[in-house]
């Protein structure tokens, strides 16, 4: 059978889970419709149901895990038996549980899992002096993305009926590592020590970057009034950050044109056990 339309469904803070979603659907040659998941506004848009058609479903994957944001944005979909293909990018650790976390989260919205990869992304906290999977995906990847596109085209092959197409099946295990749970408020780290991004303010543009690219709205910029003396007052701009929404994307460094938006020394830190611990290549894996 052919297919009439490919929808990319994507959580994708820092674009790289985007960059797999889309070289899949190159290979496989079908028009595309985007669904995307990652602004804050797709945790009470209501989406159109799916119908007669293949989905790419990609997240990126956290501490093992998938985001609890995906899991949430995911669950407002109506999926009707659609097939799909399931995707994770992991920053060169492990993506351990996050596919079939990500199959079970798919199929209890509707979806029929019928193929299934995991792909290498740059870390979320790597930085120039400490890079860690640096300028993943690369070419090399996209590639390998694509041919398993095509692959997944030829598996619709013969087939008269959408739903008839075979599932597959996924590695992890159940129940998933709870302490590797991605919900904030099962973090490994102290809650009450700051954690998360923060902003320099003396090199801070005020351009709104920051605040336009947070998937969960934790970042703002706030007028506050300074009051240097009783007869007058000044109206200032402050980029302000909600650490109990912060699920520590990086996003927002990565976004800043002037290098305001850092990360914390106890960040840095895990940086450099990444960089220092995590420097052999991973390739991708694929399941059809």
């Amino acid at each position: 059978m052919i297919l009439s339309k490919v929808k990319l469904v994507t959580f994708s803070p820092t674009g790289n889970s985007k960059k797999i979603a889309e070289a899949i659907a190159k290979g496989i040659q079908a028009p595309i419709e985007y669904i995307d998941l990652t602004p804050p506004s797709a945790l009470t848009k209501e989406f159109d149901e799916f119908n007669d058609e293949l989905a790419i479903i990609v997240s990126p994957v956290y501490v093992g895990r998938l985001p609890y944001e995906t899991v949430l944005r995911l669950r407002r979909i109506i999926a009707n038996n659609t097939p799909a293909v399931l995707a994770v990018t992991y920053g060169n650790r492990e993506y351990e549980d996050a596919l079939l976390e990500l199959s079970d989260v798919a199929t209890e919205v509707g979806f029929k899992p019928i193929a299934a990869c995991a792909f290498i992304g740059e870390h979320s906290w790597s930085i120039p002096e400490k890079p860690v999977a640096e300028g993943r995906p690369d070419d090399e990847d996209l590639v390998q993305a694509e041919m398993f596109g095509k692959k997944i085209k030829e598996k619709f092959k013969g087939i008269d009926d959408i739903g008839d197409v075979p599932s597959v099946k996924v590695p992890g295990s159940h129940p998933y590592t709870l302490s590797r749970d991605a919900r904030p408020s099962a973090r490994r780290f102290d809650p009450g020590k700051p954690f998360g991004p923060i902003t320099n303010e003396e090199i801070c543009s005020k351009c709104g970057k920051c605040e336009e690219v947070c998937p969960t709205a934790a970042v703002t910029l706030t007028n506050v009034i300074s009051n240097p003396s009783p007869t007058t007052g000044v109206n200032v701009r402050l980029v302000t950050t909600d650490e109990s929404a912060c699920i520590w994307c990086c996003a927002c460094v990565r976004s800043c044109p002037t290098g305001a938006r850092i990360m914390r020394p106890r960040m840095l830190e895990t940086t450099e056990w990444l960089y220092t611990n995590l420097s052999e290549r991973k390739e991708p894996e694929t399941y059809l």
